[in-house]
């Protein structure tokens, strides 16, 4: 199988690029500077063992890239950009079908929103639950920091279920180094992973300081009483991938570099988008359909809307900042 990797930055860099050291065919996709670096120079990916450099073919758009039934289409952009890319790969050409109809599609994404989006293009959609630290701050340069394995991944089809697809996957991601799981239920993963998640933002828009732990707790709880109210079930990481606390899994340093932040304070650093909306405010939805109140998570995701619309920058705001929204807020969370 070949891998299209829809957004070759830090989760799709990684992935891509352990794929392709490893033997398997990639190509990766990717806009502006990065893309222009990726094709001069290659993936320069920067890993605790030392570098590894992959040149692969690079693509910006679906009409860069002659699909063929044997492809599997890797979706590692953030949720808030999945909407405007899925309906062209769908409509993409594969022989005398589309994509849409023909080829399967991983959503390696934060969040739980991912696959019910391409599912409205897709007909085979398989998620997947990554635990992987890894940054992308510099065009052509994405750093990994997962040790002794790159990272970890629960793939399985979505809504629920399995097939060969999601087993090929799985293994092909494990000979390239990551450890792998193959769930009936992989949203209960990704579910658990989202609340792992909450403290994104506040990593984001908040600088450190005495409550901020509270402030974390605060989130990931009103998460946690989000998903029961919903009647959802969250499994954390130790037992959705086992194998990564027998590993003593973490973040390792890379030689020469410091370690930024959070998947969304990069994105504020890097003056993008953010994707606390679907992670925090799917916490903050649900617990507006529950009857749930959750002011932390509302707070966090005012916070970093503010921080994206002014062009603020990561940590903005103090503890004080956030808690005071937060205690702002209303008591019943359906007004």
């Amino acid at each position: 199988m070949r891998y299209v990797v829809i957004g070759a930055g830090a989760i799709g860099g990684t992935l891509g690029g352990r794929l392709g050291q490893h033997g398997h065919e990639v190509v990766l996709v990717a806009r502006g500077a990065h893309a222009d670096r990726l094709r001069d120079k290659g993936l320069r990916l920067l890993t605790p063992t030392g570098p590894v450099e992959l040149h692969a073919p690079v693509a910006t758009s679906p009409a860069d890239v002659d699909l063929t039934p044997d492809d599997v289409l890797l979706l590692a952009v953030k949720v808030q950009d999945a909407a405007g890319l899925l309906p062209d790969w769908a409509g993409a050409r594969v022989g005398g079908s589309t994509a849409g109809a023909t080829l399967p599609i991983v959503c390696a994404q934060n969040g739980v929103e991912g696959e019910r989006l391409a599912l409205r293009w897709f007909r085979r959609v398989v998620g997947a639950c990554v635990y992987l630290p890894a940054s992308h701050l510099e065009p052509g340069v994405v750093v990994s920091e997962g040790a002794p394995v790159s990272g970890g991944l629960v793939l399985g089809r979505y809504p629920h279920g399995r097939d060969d697809v999601v087993a090929r996957v799985a293994a092909d991601l494990a000979s390239a180094g990551f450890a792998t799981a193959v769930s009936d239920d992989v949203m209960a993963a990704k579910r658990g992973k989202l609340l792992d998640n909450t403290g994104n933002a506040l990593d984001a828009v908040c600088r450190p300081g005495p409550g901020w732990d509270d402030l974390h707790a605060r989130a990931r709880a009103e998460g946690e009483a989000a998903l029961a109210a919903a009647g959802t079930p969250a499994l954390d990481r130790r037992r959705a991938l086992p194998q990564l606390h027998e590993l003593g899994f973490g973040a390792a340093a890379v030689a020469g570099l410091e370690r930024g932040g959070s998947s969304s304070w990069q994105s504020l650093h890097r003056g993008g988008s953010i994707e606390t909306d679907w992670l925090n405010g799917e916490v903050v939805r649900l617990g507006r359909t529950h009857g749930v109140a959750t002011p932390v998570n509302e707070a966090l995701q005012v916070l970093a809307a503010v921080s994206v619309r002014r062009g603020l920058g990561p940590r903005a705001f103090d503890v004080a900042d956030v808690t005071a929204l937060a205690d702002a807020a209303p008591g019943d969370p359906r007004g």
